[in-house]
Parts: C-alpha cells; sequence; structure tokens
C-alpha cells in the first residue's frame, strides 16, 4: 500500500529582507523578522491548535550589537504572559517559521571568533538566568539536591557539599578535568563580581544552605563569569531585600552601559523599572506583543503601564481602606490566645559559623543570647530582614525541619519536640497537620508530576506523595477553591457571555475577575488534567498557596508566597486570606493610585478595586471562609505590597554575624496606610522596639 507524505500547509511569505551591514560589529546579535513561532510542529489539521497555538506571530525583534545611543530592554506583562517564553525565543529554542527569520548575525562575525570561538553558539553568547520552577531554584543542574528538606541544615559536610567558590569556578563535579576552568582565568573579574554581588562572605558556604535571595545573587554571578555577549534576567528583582535591590540596579547599569553584557530584563508591572532602562516590550493577551520601542513613546492607551513616579507613597494616605478592605487606621484588633510559639535563647551556629540568634538580648532585666520570641494564636506576624539574616532558618525551626529544633528551647503548641518530665514531645505528623507552610523550598521539592487537584488535596497528606484523607466536606472545599480561582488556574477558561445589564450580570455571577466572571456551578474536571509541571511559574505558587490555607490549620506561614505574582493575582490572594469566598473585587477604573518603588524610578500605576460582598455571604452562605480569629499568621516578604493588611506585629532580623539585635514593632493598622512604616521595618527611621 502506497503511503503518502503528510502535507503541512504553510503560510505565503515574501523572502526575508537582510539589510546590508556597513561594519561585522554592524551586525545585530539577535535579528527576528515577521517569524511566528511553535512549541512543536504544527499539523495540517487546525484540531491541535489550541494545545499548540501559535508563540507571538508576525515577530519582529532586534537586538543590535552597537548602536549610536545604547538600548537597555526590559519585558514587561503580567504573569502567564510569555515572558520566559519570550527569552527562550531569543536564545533559539522553539520552532521558527520561516527558518531564516530567525538569526544571529553578530555571532558569525570574525570578532567574536577573536573574542571566544563559544561565543559562536547562541545558547552561550545568550544566557539566561530564571528562578521558576521549570529552571529549578537551586544551584545545582537538573533537580533539587537532596530528598528531604532538612538536607540544607545539616551540618555534616559531604563530599558534595559544593561551596559557592565552587559553583562559581564551575567546580561542580566529583571528578573534575584537569583543564584549567575558563572561568578561574581572570580573577580580577571573579573578585569583582563577588563583590559586587554581595557573596564575598558566602564563598565558602555550601551552596545547599544559602537562602533564597543569597541563591539568586549566585545565580547572576554565575553568568555574568561566563561573559555572554547578552545576559537576559527572568525577573531579577523578585525575592531581593531592598538593600540588595539598590546595589544590584546600578551594577547592572553599569554593566549594560559598558555592553559586557548587554542585558534584558523582564518585570512584573508592579516591579520597579530602574531609571536607566530605556526600551520597553509590552507582552499582551495570548502571547502576543502590545508595543515595543522606546518606553516614553509608547501609545497613551498603554502609557498608564509605565509612568514616572512623582510622589512618595504618602500618596495613598487620602484612602479609607487598604485593599482587602479593612480600615487603614484603627480597626478592632484581633484578639490573642495561648502561645503556640516559644522560643528562648534560640542560637543556630555551624561549627563556628553563627546564622541566628548571633546577639544578647533584656529579659525582665536579664541579658540572655540569641531570639526570644513569643507567637500567640490569633496574631499575624510578618518576618522581615536582609537576604541571609536567617528568615528561612527561623521557619525551618518552626515547621521542624531544622535537626537543631530538637535541642534548643522551643516550644511548639505548647509541646517540645523532644518529650520532658510530665510533658510529651510532639510528633512531625502532629505538628505538619497543625501548619499550612507555602515557600521557595517547598515549590523546589514539589513533586511535579501531582494533578492541580493532588496538590491541593495534600495538604491532608502525612508527605508530598502519601494519600490524603479525604471526606466529603473537603471535597466540597477543594471544588469551591479551584472554581473561586478557575481564571487564574485553569488556561482554557473563558469567561461566560456579559449580559446587557450589568445588575443582572452581577446578581447572576457571584463574583468577577478583573473583567471576567466565573459560575460557582462550573465542573472542576479540568484539574484532574493539570499537572503542577505544566502550569506557569505564578500559577505554580497560586497552588501552593491555596494548599497551604485548605486545611485550615492553626499557624499559616506564608515565606515569600506572592512572589512571581501580577498585582492582580497577588491581590486577589490577599482579598482571598482576609475574606475568602465571601468578597470579592469590583474594578474600579475611574480612579488611579500610584505605588511607592525603590528612589526615583518607574513604577506601574494600579488601579484601585472596591471590595464587594458575594452574593449569599450576608444570608450565612459561605463556602470558604478567611483567616479564622484562632489561627495565626506568620508572613515571609522583601516587597511592602506582598504583606497583608492583617499583618500588625512585625520582626525585622538583622544581617548575620553583626551582633545587632533583632527589632520588635507593631502597626495600628495596615502596612499600607502607613507613612514610612516601610523604612521603620528596616531602620531606616527611628522605630519603638521591644525587648522579648
Amino acid at each position: 500500500m502506497r503511503r503518502h507524505a503528510l502535507s503541512i500547509p504553510r503560510p505565503r511569505r515574501l523572502p526575508v529582507p537582510r539589510r546590508p551591514y556597513s561594519t561585522h560589529s554592524d551586525a545585530p546579535i539577535i535579528s527576528i523578522y515577521d517569524a511566528v513561532f511553535y512549541r512543536q510542529h504544527p499539523t495540517a489539521t487546525a484540531q491541535d491548535v489550541p494545545t499548540n497555538p501559535a508563540i507571538f506571530p508576525n515577530l519582529t525583534f532586534e537586538v543590535p550589537s552597537s548602536s549610536p545611543k545604547p538600548q537597555h530592554w526590559a519585558v514587561i506583562g503580567p504573569s502567564s504572559t510569555g515572558k520566559t517564553t519570550f527569552f527562550e525565543i531569543l536564545r533559539g529554542q522553539h520552532l521558527c517559521f520561516p527558518p531564516t527569520a530567525r538569526s544571529f548575525p553578530y555571532l558569525s562575525t570574525p570578532e567574536i571568533e577573536r573574542k571566544d570561538h563559544r561565543l559562536r553558539v547562541p545558547s552561550h553568547a545568550i544566557q539566561y538566568v530564571g528562578f521558576s520552577g521549570k529552571y529549578g531554584g537551586g544551584l545545582r543542574s537538573g533537580s533539587t539536591t537532596g530528598a528531604y528538606l532538612s538536607a540544607r541544615y545539616e551540618s555534616r559536610r559531604e563530599d558534595t557539599d559544593f561551596s559557592v567558590l565552587d559553583y562559581l569556578t564551575g567546580n561542580m563535579d566529583l571528578n573534575p578535568s584537569v583543564t584549567e576552568n575558563e572561568t578561574t582565568r581572570n580573577n580580577a573579574v571573579l573578585q569583582r563580581v563577588i563583590a559586587d554581588l554581595k557573596l564575598k562572605d558566602l564563598v565558602e558556604m555550601p551552596v545547599e544552605n544559602l537562602s533564597n535571595g543569597q541563591t539568586r545573587r549566585a545565580k547572576i554571578a554565575k553568568a555574568l563569569l561566563e561573559r555572554p555577549e547578552v545576559l537576559l534576567l527572568d525577573e531579577p528583582f523578585m525575592g531581593l531585600d531592598p538593600a540588595t535591590l539598590k546595589t544590584l540596579s546600578p551594577m547592572l547599569y553599569t554593566l549594560a552601559e559598558a555592553q559586557a553584557p548587554r542585558i534584558l530584563m523582564s518585570l512584573r508591572p508592579q516591579d520597579p523599572l530602574p531609571e536607566w532602562i530605556t526600551h520597553v516590550v509590552l507582552l499582551g493577551p495570548e502571547l502576543r506583543l502590545a508595543y515595543q520601542g522606546p518606553k516614553g513613546k509608547a501609545p497613551n492607551s498603554l502609557k498608564k503601564l509605565v509612568v514616572t513616579l512623582a510622589k512618595p507613597e504618602s500618596d495613598i494616605k487620602f484612602l479609607k481602606n487598604s485593599r482587602e478592605g479593612l480600615p487603614l487606621r484603627g480597626g478592632p484588633p484581633t484578639p490573642s490566645g495561648e502561645p503556640i510559639i516559644e522560643m528562648r535563647d534560640v542560637v543556630v551556629k555551624y561549627g563556628d559559623k553563627t546564622v541566628l540568634g548571633n546577639w544578647q538580648g533584656s529579659i525582665n532585666g536579664k541579658t540572655r543570647p540569641g531570639l526570644q520570641w513569643t507567637v500567640h494564636r490569633g496574631e499575624r506576624w510578618g518576618v522581615f530582614g536582609p537576604n541571609g539574616s536567617g528568615k528561612t532558618t527561623l521557619l525551618s525551626l518552626i515547621c521542624s525541619d531544622h535537626p537543631q529544633a530538637y535541642s534548643l528551647h522551643i516550644t511548639l503548641f505548647s509541646h517540645p519536640r523532644l518529650p520532658r518530665r510530665g510533658v510529651p514531645g510532639i510528633s512531625i505528623f502532629d505538628l505538619q497537620s497543625r501548619i499550612g507552610h507555602s515557600s521557595p523550598e517547598i515549590h523546589n521539592f514539589f513533586p511535579k508530576h501531582l494533578s492541580l487537584r493532588r496538590t491541593i488535596e495534600s495538604a491532608w497528606s502525612d508527605t508530598f506523595l502519601s494519600p490524603p484523607k479525604l471526606t466529603y466536606e473537603r471535597d466540597v472545599l477543594v471544588d469551591t477553591y479551584l472554581r473561586w480561582f478557575e481564571p487564574d488556574l485553569n488556561p482554557q477558561w473563558q469567561p461566560p457571555p456579559k449580559p446587557k445589564s450589568e445588575y443582572t450580570f452581577l446578581k447572576k455571577h457571584q463574583f468577577r475577575h478583573g473583567k471576567h466572571t466565573l459560575q460557582l456551578d462550573n465542573p472542576t474536571d479540568w484539574a484532574d488534567t493539570l499537572t503542577f509541571s505544566s502550569l506557569p511559574f505564578s500559577t505554580q505558587r497560586l497552588a501552593l498557596f491555596l494548599r497551604a490555607l485548605i486545611k485550615k490549620p492553626d499557624l499559616v506561614v506564608l515565606d515569600e508566597a506572592f512572589s512571581g505574582m501580577d498585582a492582580t493575582l497577588r491581590d486577589k490572594c490577599l482579598l482571598f486570606l482576609t475574606w475568602g469566598t465571601t468578597k470579592f473585587f469590583y474594578p474600579q477604573p475611574s480612579s488611579q493610585i500610584m505605588r511607592s518603588g525603590h528612589g526615583k524610578e518607574f513604577v506601574v500605576k494600579e488601579t484601585p478595586k472596591e471590595v464587594f460582598l458575594a452574593e449569599g455571604a450576608e444570608g450565612g452562605v459561605v463556602r470558604a471562609e478567611g483567616l479564622e480569629e484562632r489561627q495565626a499568621l506568620i508572613v515571609v516578604s522583601h516587597v511592602r505590597e506582598e504583606v497583608p493588611a492583617l499583618v500588625r506585629d512585625w520582626l525585622c532580623l538583622p544581617e548575620a554575624e553583626t551582633g545587632e539585635k533583632a527589632r520588635f514593632g507593631r502597626f495600628e493598622g495596615p502596612l499600607e496606610g502607613l507613612e514610612g512604616g516601610w523604612e521603620r521595618i528596616w531602620g531606616e527611621q527611628e522605630s519603638v522596639e521591644k525587648d522579648r
């Protein structure tokens, strides 16, 4: 039987024009002209379009090797708009149609050959630094090293515990090559990068012991040491403390101005846009470009996305309520119950190095070493501090991931970790059943093959992979969570048609998400087919956030749970944390607020949203409640807008081994409405300290 080859129709295209270059150095590094990209090879039928859509159709983009005026680009877009995919295209990934529409002319010039012949390969000349789950949060290639969360806190050094210096110099193999590594040949560059990224005190530390922010700095340093022509930084400011942000941005500007390397960075709309950025790419829905060009020449319809910060955060003091609908000033305090966390004289050391509690404090007139901290039921705490100050270590003591939790004076839920005379200990399974936890570490270790539904249901499991203990009520609650966040979780979700009457529209649908609506009786079968690995980074963070809340634990720990989310999704999560499904946002585009950035930089102008009571809430029909009075909350963040309005008490840890004391404070209302409140936390203003 004769077989006929499959004929794949392709769009008719004119030959791609190639402009003549006056010199080799005038050739662009990346040249894309009227190209269409696909993740998989397109078929002859249209049935695969939903699963294999065109990526950035008719894309034209160029990264020059030289220009009269330097071009410094930023790619700006909300979550799931394709920032990482856009960078992958620039590196030569994904299928290009026609194939000649994407080229790298400058990499074929003799000038590149004289620099380094390895730079002729796009994947080497164009380095990517990302921090999403797809590319791993750790410094090792492949998956996260270690089979359990406690591995990074163990004191014993193994042969595979490579240091930060080993990572930077490329010495990460048990049987390294005797050939001198290219990275070590220019020691001056190595020392400069280490100093600029504040890694001097970390070079001998095992890479597994680095905090989330320290890991980000090390990955950027590693990419710089490769001396690429182009450096793609995917949300580089996410997870960094304010002090590091202030030093990182000028350092990147110095590199970009010298074109060593040329830098393109991606940012969320709410991230501060450095003043030295000259050109922007604004991403729209459905993997399309809304605008590219000089940042000052964006169309009027897009100018509100990128504006100049004219006034400080005091611009918001005219508001009466926070984003979550809580009074900005005053309001009834949450009643406190019995202590659920008690820490006395807590000092964590690895040999001679102290990572937490390297200070002396006064308790009832007596000098005591280390951290003294008590968290009561019903309290809402914010934990802050520079990268490497011990925030992750502190949370690991609470969640019992740290081996030293068994030997320190720590009481959790009125029980020590080990039994004492007359006081039974608390098992790891009992402890985890009382704590809901979301963190970058959990994100790195979480099994990627689980379905979305199974991800949320694992809140009732003893381990990530053990069967969850489900009941009918818990099944209903999972469906409620999935339906409430379906516009954010389900990539195939489509809004129902909008009726002519806005009043009928709001009565028919119990809440809105942006300009879209959601019915609460929709099926949730889609959550059984979506896997955790197939979700975008921000959606993975959302799933872990819901997993931390759904079982209504006594203690909720949110460690950078909102990093990677855009402002819309972040605010929706904060509202859900406060009110559950009883209230929803209704956008009011007629008024706008300026959100503060870092110094005189560019930030987005967010649209305030009015909080509405969901239908049925007044009559007691509540499908999912927000944080209850019996629950305690601990939030860790480096971004002011990610701090929930519920937070009243705060703890700021000092830099490790400085000898400075931890500082405590309390707010009378949401941080959002306190002028100078964020600066007070970080010690930039005088604060009232309370010894504990």
